[in-house]
């Protein structure tokens, strides 16, 4: 017996729901094994960055490059003209690169700083090859765990040893700074960070979500669901494993941390945002009326009045150390 018209035609939206949901999902896990919008800069643009930032300015003394490879990787190292207290590590974020957060530097006119591209997929593009997937901080923050190791066996401590992250940057540092923290070798100078998203999965609904939500974000959820499954397959990662609250469950950070927080943040709870400030031992978190990375822009220059108030009690002129070293934030 045929089957009525009716019943085939009843089925077209449920058709249309599934291939909408199948097409969306596999749209956003492209984009989060290959930021669509990511094009390395040309490398005379970055060497003239790079000149620029060594003359220093505004308040920033400059200092001089120097480039070294660390198991595959090319780091980049400021040091300034005088001895400087400590190092900050600066991790770019999602769909950027070593050149992209370079100028945060200038928020560090004390410090010297250190630079790199994950996986150093920068490098690939510019050779015209297919560049490592990025795998939202599960690989990423292996590669700041090798460069903090290598910074250590360089002669600077861990103790002298700051991190600097925002976007993925900050999910990126958490998740390298619970590796570390868990060596039981003590903590770091500190942690900076700003809209670290919670997971690949959230991220990935989120993006779906977009601005504002809309009827049809009821869908965002299995889509989150289905592009992170389809990402971590994509480039070879558990998607658990970039789960923020689950990579930090049962530590109480010793490393002291300043948190920017986004308040109308849509790609980064900001709930996630205070529990994960939660797990540390010594921290403060500025909440900004603000969304995604406009934190900077809306403080202007508190923003980086902030940061420097923080380096200036983490790591304090040796004369102004206390036995127990540096001062917490309070």
């Amino acid at each position: 017996m045929r089957r009525p018209a009716w019943i085939g035609l009843a089925t077209l939206p449920f058709l249309a729901v599934a291939g909408f949901v199948a097409w969306k999902a596999w749209k956003v896990a492209r984009e989060l094994v290959d930021p669509p919008f990511y094009r390395p800069q040309p490398l005379a643009r970055v060497e003239a960055t790079y000149r620029e930032l060594a003359a220093g300015g505004d308040g920033d003394p400059g200092g001089v490059w120097s480039a070294q490879e660390v198991d595959g990787l090319q780091l980049w190292r400021l040091r300034r003209r005088e001895p400087s207290r400590g190092v900050v590590l600066l991790l770019h974020g999602f769909g950027d690169d070593r050149w992209g957060t370079s100028p945060a530097l200038k928020w560090f006119p004390g410090l010297d700083a250190a630079i790199f591209t994950y996986r150093r997929r920068d490098d690939a593009l510019r050779a015209g090859g297919s560049a490592p997937a990025v795998t939202f901080g599960v690989a990423e923050s292996r590669d700041v765990v090798r460069i903090v190791h290598r910074l250590e066996a360089m002669g600077t401590p861990r103790r002298k040893i700051l991190l600097l992250g925002r976007s993925l940057g900050a999910s990126v540092g958490l998740l390298a700074l619970a590796d570390l923290e868990r060596e039981g070798r003590g903590p770091l100078a500190g942690l900076i960070w700003e809209g670290a998203p919670a997971s690949s999965r959230s991220f990935a609904e989120r993006l779906v979500r977009g601005p504002e939500d809309r009827w049809w974000h009821l869908l965002a959820p299995p889509i989150g669901a289905l592009a992170s499954t389809g990402a971590g397959r994509m480039g070879g990662y558990e998607p658990s494993e970039t789960d923020l609250l689950r990579r930090t469950q049962g530590l109480r950070f010793t490393t002291p941390s300043l948190c920017f927080l986004a308040t109308q943040d849509r790609l980064a709870p900001p709930d996630i945002q205070r529990a994960l400030a939660a797990r540390f031992a010594s921290g403060r978190v500025i909440e900004v009326p603000t969304w995604h990375l406009h934190c900077a822009e809306v403080m202007g220059p508190a923003y980086a009045g902030a940061i420097r108030q923080a380096v200036s009690e983490w790591l304090p002129p040796e004369s102004e150390r206390g036995p127990e070293g540096p001062r917490p934030i309070p």
